[in-house]
């Protein structure tokens, strides 16, 4: 049997809404779902063919390739999709059949008072020299603790939570609609099954109240910018003795003013005056453990690099530390004296006809090109 079109399946539009689709995917599957029509194969097919168009469609990628190639686009007419690739349509399945047929899947579930702190994120500025050496800044962080009065219970001291009594502790409240029995959470405990009925004063029934963690972070070597540290337990607070969330600390290091970082490189530009790069001489170029000399020999050309080994930054998994490269800029001085254009003057006069071999390769290059 050939099969239809997705749209067709679902009876909607091409350029039908995500919410229509689904809305339209949703009446289907309640007509046709196998526990509805026991020992129906035409329902169950009918199910597993709208089942299929709204794994598709609902995918913004796969509706794309649809649209565009038709069945081929999606993998060829083959059989109903893998439920691990449906995308969306998990999603909906779950809360289409979670509660409606959540007898067969074991029936509703308690949720239970405590949830989760909310995870923090804090921005932590540091120098490139603590890239190189690791650092453990202590941090001051604004956030929601547990109370100490009831100990995160929400409950007055001596008291504790109890029973709902609309739910009977299920969490859940079961009705009859025509064929199908809903399950939906207890409006009176919000599913938790349980409810304060004597509250804490200081913290009014919420199990927290505002204040300060002070905490050292260990920042290691050779991290770079932009990554986040995760710090376990150290987010907020979780309500009614909920665990807590986690501190998530995002790292920035900040510009310096020598050196730039290529991994684990640090690059640095040198300038040096014209007569050093003719004759040659030795420097003092910067790390990020001090000065240190570096020979410089005759003839150096504007733009050579040269390399210091281990003078760079640490790998983050290996530990081992890269090179500093350092680009020589020879700088043409602007302004001169008289005496100083006498000089240059006759040294261009002594020079004569004189090549330098940068700039033979570029006369015969410009030779070749133009003959």
């Amino acid at each position: 049997m050939p099969k239809r079109d997705y749209y067709e399946v679902l009876g909607v539009s091409r350029g039908v809404s995500d919410a229509d689709l689904k809305a339209a995917y949703r009446r289907l599957a309640l007509q046709y779902h196998p526990d509805r029509n026991p020992d129906d194969p035409h329902a169950e097919e009918r199910f597993k063919e709208a089942s299929e168009a709204y794994a598709v469609l609902s995918d913004p990628e796969k509706r794309r390739a649809y649209d565009r190639f038709g069945f081929e686009g999606v993998g060829g007419p083959g059989g109903f999709p893998d439920f691990g690739d449906l995308g969306g349509f998990g999603d909906l399945f779950n809360d289409l059949f979670g509660d409606i047929f959540g007898a067969r899947g074991g029936g509703a579930r308690r949720r239970g008072r405590g949830q989760r702190g909310a995870d923090l994120r804090y921005n932590l500025e540091i120098e490139l020299a603590d890239v190189l050496t690791g650092v453990e800044p202590t941090l001051e962080i604004p956030k929601m603790r547990p109370c100490t009065t009831c100990s995160g219970s929400g409950a007055r001291p001596g008291s504790g939570p109890s029973r709902c009594e609309r739910c009977d502790g299920s969490g859940q409240v079961v009705f009859q609609q025509g064929f199908f029995r809903i399950s939906r959470p207890c409006d009176a405990c919000g599913g938790a099954g349980e409810v304060v009925r004597e509250r804490c004063r200081t913290c009014r029934g919420n199990g927290r109240i505002e204040g300060k963690q002070t905490l050292t972070v260990k920042v290691p070597p050779g991290i770079e910018d932009g990554m986040r540290l995760r710090i376990p337990g150290e987010g907020e607070a979780g309500i009614a003795s909920g665990p807590p969330g986690d501190l998530y600390v995002l790292i920035s290091v900040k510009p310096h003013p020598f050196f730039k970082r290529d991994g684990s490189d640090l690059l640095c530009q040198v300038p040096i005056r014209f007569a050093e790069a003719a004759l040659g001489t030795q420097i003092e170029v910067p790390t990020l453990e001090g000065k240190v000399q570096m020979q410089i020999p005759e003839g150096t050309q504007s733009g050579k690099i040269f390399r210091l080994r281990g003078k760079g930054l640490p790998a983050l998994a290996s530990g081992v530390r890269g090179d500093q490269r350092e680009r020589i800029f020879v700088e043409v001085p602007t302004k001169l004296t008289e005496r100083q254009r006498q000089l240059l003057g006759q040294f261009a006069e002594e020079s004569g006809v004189e090549v330098n071999p940068v700039t033979q390769s570029f006369l015969e290059k410009l030779r070749k090109l133009f003959g």
